[in-house]
This record gives C-alpha cells, structure tokens and sequence, in this order.
C-alpha cells in the first residue's frame, strides 16, 4: 500500500493512493470510451493502491462498478450522435450478458495463468491484422444484408467476448471493436458505440455477480466512477468529432500496452519471479 494515513475503514487506502485512483480512473475512462481496455489502467492501479490483505474478488468488484459508470456516461454520449442497429445490438447485448454472466461465475475456478498466454498470443495477431490493413474500418461497410446473418454473428460475439470478459477481462472492449470491425465490416466508430453498449452489458453482469457475494468496496468504487464518468464522456465526445482514423490509432496504442501487460504477466507466471 501506498505511504499515507488510512482514511477510513470504509475506504481502504491513503491520501496518495487514493489520489492515484482517481487519476487512474479518469484516464481509464478516457480510453474506455474512445475504443475499450480502460481495464489496463484502472485495475493495475488499484491493485498496486489497494492493501494486500483484501482479497482479490473485492478488487475486481470495485473496478467493474466504477467502469459501469463511465461506460453508461460514454455510451449516452455516442448514442446521442451514432444511430445504432437493433438487429445487431440486441443479440450482441444478450450474448455480452451471458457470457458475461457464466465467465465472472467460473472466474474463481479456472487458473489464469492458463489463459493469459492464450490471450497474448490472440491479442498480437489482432494488433498486427489491424497494422496490415490500413484501411480497415476507416469506413462503415456492413457486410451482411440479412437480419438473420448479422443477428447470430452479434450473438456470437457477444457470447464469446462477454465470457472473456468475466473470467479475465483486460481489453474486452478491444475486442469488441475489432470483432464487429472484421466480422461485421463495421467502420471503428460506428464499432466503437455498439462495443459501449455491449461492454456496459458485461460490466454490469459481472457486477452483479461481485455484488451478490458483497464483493465491492462500494465507497471507493463510486469514488473512481465519479471520475471513470468524466474521462468517458471527454472521449467519447472526441471519438465522435474526429472520427474513425481516430478511434484506429488510439485502438492500436492500446493494443500495444495490452500486449506489453500481458506479455509481462505470462513471463511471470513461467519464471515465478
């Protein structure tokens, strides 16, 4: 834990720790909003800040009920400018929930230093896919005409990524993006509205799972959303005035820290250093 008197019991940390997180926050959702993977931000952040005696579902709790706050203030934002399709949204948000909901269930069981090597190497391939393809997702093309083909491709996407996120969860957003950029042939920001909303989805599913078992340091949670809120409407206002090329180059960055992120984890785990 960071050097600094404790505030209170109700709030875990110090004065300097605190003030870390709410920074950290802010900034998460910042890139949150814009293209997804505030997650890389915020949740180290708060495992450096918060003490080593609580246990880890508590954080993981406070970092999804900060995130659903910022992610429902991006998501207002975007659909206040980008009209989105029913037909894709709402099979994607009902696979984003359900996956999300059996992934944050068996997140206690199954080991993560099974999945993050396998995430690591997906993850490369995602990022160099995107740098090969300069033009991919600058502009909006959808691919499929048929409601029945873009419903159960959404489904699916939602299912998978929402199962993904509850279990592990760093740069689900990202994945989003680039699943209904590549799948779908989404350009990125009209990707990016649809990946809020379906995000927000798997947040608040998991949330509900930490919040059952009152795995939540509710005070400082709200605390960070206050911020999380601020950092996603700045960028998703951003995201929507300068468009696409935008939305790729930030999505490329985070891709880049995702893969440094977990590259480093998977060292750890082979070295146990």
């Amino acid at each position: 834990m960071l050097d600094g008197p404790l505030i209170a019991e109700w709030l875990p940390v110090s004065v300097a720790a605190l003030v870390l997180l709410l920074v950290a926050a802010g900034v998460a959702g910042w890139v949150d909003a814009v293209v997804g993977g505030g997650g890389l931000i915020q949740l180290p952040a708060l495992v450096i800040a918060v003490p080593s005696d609580v246990a880890t579902p508590f954080i993981l709790g406070t970092n999804k009920l900060s995130s659903f706050f910022g992610t429902l203030s991006a998501s207002w934002v975007y659909l206040r400018k980008i009209r989105v399709q029913l037909v894709l949204l709402a099979p994607l948000v009902a696979g984003a929930y359900a996956g999300s909901t059996v992934g944050a269930a068996l997140s206690r069981y199954v080991p993560r230093d099974v999945l993050t090597p396998i995430v690591l190497v997906a993850v490369i391939a995602v990022a160099l896919y995107t740098l090969f393809k300069p033009t991919m997702g600058l502009h909006h093309e959808p691919r499929h005409d048929r409601a029945t083909a873009v419903a159960w491709r959404a489904a699916l996407i939602g299912l998978l990524v929402g199962f993904y996120d509850g279990i592990l969860g760093p740069g689900t957003g990202s994945f989003f993006v680039i699943l209904i950029v590549g799948v779908l042939g989404y350009g990125f920001l009209q990707a990016s509205v649809n990946a809020k909303i379906a995000n927000l989805t798997t947040n608040l599913a998991a949330l509900v799972v930490y919040g059952v078992h009152g795995e939540v340091l509710l005070a400082l949670g709200l605390a960070m959303a206050v911020m999380n809120i601020t950092g996603g409407f700045i960028g998703a206002r951003m995201a929507t005035k300068r468009g696409s090329g935008f939305v790729r180059i930030v999505f490329l960055v985070t891709l880049s820290i995702l893969i440094v992120k977990l590259a480093w984890d998977t060292v750890v785990q082979f070295t146990g250093s």
